[in-house]
């Protein structure tokens, strides 16, 4: 089994920062199930550490991820087994949670690219570092799905309805790095080099008292977050519903064609 991510601990003040890498080595940096479960584990991994204080999660110099592997999901049929493929669809929910519910204080820093799963990911987090180069995308709806993975109420409380609708439905549009800032989808944007950004942010907020910002995090994302599973508690169905259309056929073979997809609403 190949290992994407790795982690590296002790570093900043007081040995209080860390890192997590995430490179499949490919230059994409798509979520398998595979990538998905070793980056949960990951965040998992801080639960009873009580030295970090941060955790910066980066992907590569050219990409932060392509999201979600479309490859291994064109290679199933949601048709012939509706629960087999309810319980398979639970990999993203659970490693966004992961991230966001993790004590310490999460930075992503973003190259590159950062699309569709990779953009759900990045969200759970505390706060994000983009380069200026760098661009987001969420194309679910081009691809005849609809977001997932508690996505839509996280990008709510961003960058707002209209913003978040903007976002999603014109799944092929780019956000740029500057646009992502002017939406409040970024915290920082920098023109080079965005770990080293997100990493002089860690040594800030890593010299702060730990317990002081591990319960001031706790409570703002409590009272943030308080009604986001209420708000979504139906988009793993509806993810699993969509994936069953023949919209979405179309759009993963207009995809991997590379043309324009002939959209019907069925």
């Amino acid at each position: 089994m190949n290992n994407f991510v790795s982690i590296e601990k002790g570093l900043g003040p007081e040995g209080r920062v860390a890192v997590v890498r995430f490179d499949r080595q490919d230059g994409v940096n798509a979520l398998s199930r595979d990538a998905m479960r070793q980056l949960t584990e990951a965040a998992r991994s801080f639960e009873d550490d009580h030295e970090t204080s941060v955790v910066v999660l980066t992907g590569t110099d050219t990409a932060f991820s392509a999201g979600f592997d479309l490859k291994e999901g064109r290679e199933r049929d949601p048709a012939t087994d509706i629960g087999a493929w309810r319980r398979q669809l639970k990999s993203g929910p659970r490693l966004a949670r992961a991230w966001q519910e993790m004590e310490q204080i999460t930075i992503c820093a973003i190259e590159g690219f950062c699309i569709g799963g990779g953009v759900a990911l990045a969200v759970a987090l505390d706060f994000r570092v983009m380069a200026r180069g760098a661009h987001m995308r969420v194309p679910e709806v081009a691809l005849g799905m609809s977001m997932s993975w508690q996505s839509i109420p996280r990008m709510l409380h961003l960058i707002g309805p209209a913003r978040t609708k903007q976002a999603v439905i014109l799944a092929n549009d780019r956000i740029s790095a500057d646009q992502a800032f002017e939406w409040g989808l970024v915290e920082k944007v920098v023109e080079a080099d965005a770990f080293a950004a997100a990493m002089e942010l860690a040594t800030k907020i890593a010299e702060q008292p730990p317990l002081s910002v591990m319960m001031t995090k706790l409570t703002v994302n409590r009272l943030a977050h308080a009604l986001d599973d209420l708000a979504s508690h139906m988009d793993a169905d509806q993810f699993a519903l969509t994936n069953m259309t023949a919209d979405h056929k179309e759009g993963v073979d207009a995809f991997f064609e590379r043309r324009k997809p002939r959209f019907k609403g069925r």
